[in-house]
């Protein structure tokens, strides 16, 4: 297997957010990319242009069209998640941290670890599919697992799922999802909407929780197929 070492930790954090910013098929622009990561719009066209120029091209650029990954991008991109999220998982199993600490020392040290220290990180977990918050890491050939999940902002009653992930990036999100149990793995019903304010009511063994649209679009559930009659266009 080859994969990318020749990009720096600020051109990884570059492909790795258009990676997310893309996934739905669209490019991004540059003015999502200098607000997601915290820079102006000129840096980003800066970086943009570099990463097109490099041998292979990481990034396809056309300007007021936005940007999305070559292969070799997208590749480079799924090798940063890759250590990320076992990263995040090592921490959590054998480390001892809990899933709110992780995001952002995984960030640190997913640009400065080696392939064969990943290797064994994989190997000692066992290969897992998953991380702490239930997002997939890509397979040591890099490629990223297939799944079918929807936001809980789309489930209406009486539907129910299994909590698949939650978004990772927020520590204060993560406490506040784990007091209510609204962690992967937990099964919920939807058993109220409001369609003044979109809050939906969850319920979570006996246990009943309202949640608003700051929660809901971060929680993502896999559904049946039954299910999928009853979530919102």
């Amino acid at each position: 297997m080859t994969k990318n070492n020749s990009t720096t930790q600020s051109e990884q954090d570059y492909i790795k957010r258009i990676y997310d910013l893309t996934k739905n098929g669209s490019p991004a622009s540059t003015n999502n990319l200098a607000r997601e990561l915290k820079v102006k719009p000129a840096s980003v066209t800066g970086m943009i242009q570099k990463l097109a120029a490099k041998k292979p091209a990481l990034v396809a650029y056309q300007k007021h069209q936005g940007v999305t990954l070559t292969p070799a991008g997208k590749r480079a991109a799924l090798e940063v998640i890759r250590h990320h999220r076992l990263l995040e998982t090592w921490l959590v199993q054998t480390l001892g941290y809990s899933w709110d600490e992780v995001h952002e020392e995984a960030c640190r040290l997913e640009h400065v670890i080696s392939e064969e220290f990943e290797a064994r990180i994989a190997a000692a977990l066992g290969h897992p599919v998953r991380d702490p918050h239930g997002e997939l890491i890509p397979t040591e050939d890099l490629k990223m697992p297939s799944e079918h999940t929807t936001p809980l902002s789309a489930l209406r009653p009486p539907a129910t799922a299994k909590i698949q992930r939650v978004d990772a990036s927020d520590p204060e999100l993560l406490r506040h999802l784990e007091r209510l149990g609204l962690v992967p793995g937990v099964e919920i019903k939807v058993t109220g909407y409001s369609e003044f304010d979109h809050n939906l009511t969850v319920r979570v063994g006996t246990k009943l929780n309202v949640l608003g649209l700051n929660i809901t679009t971060k929680i993502f559930a896999g559904i049946d197929r039954q299910t999928r009659t009853q979530v919102h266009k």
